[in-house]
């Protein structure tokens, strides 16, 4: 039983082949294409209206040199949430409950921010590692406490994303098992429980679009400091 709750996340294999690839490209053919006609129809608008009011407002207190990461965060922000929100459809893999791909989508995007901080403004970059004001016998320690700090940030976007998005997959399967057992047994309580399961599955949609802004706004702050 304890295994199969974790079944869940490993990666599905078809004769021998991983369909982690398939995963991943999947939710780009959803998407509505634009088309060459002058109006577009609702949903392609909403699409636009929504990419236009999320870069707008992950992008107001950035740079304008940081402007031209707008596509690639707009991108991997609907990217994201395509992916957590497929994922809470029944008998569907969640890629994103994988570290490895987090750790796969944090690790270059917070490097790139700091390859340009260190290229375009190395005193500033540098001099985030020491506050001013700071008292002589503590650099040394300030600056190894920063520096450790700053190697972690990709490996907390990373965990975030992933736990976040495990913990609640495994509290729906668990309180959905719990509901077909308690069925036959005591209805009224599996009742409360399908009702349960129903308030978290929608806590659960809040959360897949929450981390997903949660990943790109905290790319966007680590490219505000470094432009």
């Amino acid at each position: 039983m304890t295994l199969s709750f974790f079944d869940q996340f490993m990666s599905p294999v078809f004769l021998g082949i991983p369909l982690m690839a398939l995963a991943l490209t999947l939710p780009w053919v959803l998407f509505p294409t634009p088309t060459s006609r002058w109006l577009n129809n609702r949903l392609l608008t909403l699409q636009n209206w929504f990419i236009g009011r999320f870069a707008h407002e992950l992008f107001m207190p950035v740079n304008l040199p940081g402007h031209k990461w707008a596509v690639l965060l707009t991108s991997l922000m609907l990217f994201l949430i395509s992916l957590n929100m497929l994922g809470l459809l029944p008998y569907t893999f969640t890629p994103t409950t994988q570290l490895s791909l987090n750790m796969g989508l944090a690790f270059p995007l917070w490097l790139a921010t700091v390859i340009i901080g260190m290229r375009n403004q190395p005193t500033e970059a540098l001099g985030q590692l020491l506050p001013e004001g700071t008292p002589t016998l503590l650099i040394p320690v300030l600056i190894v406490i920063e520096t450790i700090s700053l190697f972690i940030r990709p490996l907390a976007l990373g965990v975030r994303l992933t736990a976040n998005l495990t913990a609640g997959h495994l509290l729906i399967q668990l309180i959905a098992t719990a509901a077909t057992v308690l069925l036959p047994l005591m209805p009224t309580v599996a009742i409360l429980t399908a009702t349960l399961l129903f308030l978290l599955t929608l806590l659960e949609v809040a959360v897949a679009m929450i981390q997903a802004y949660v990943f790109v706004l905290l790319l966007s702050l680590y490219l505000q400091e470094n432009v």
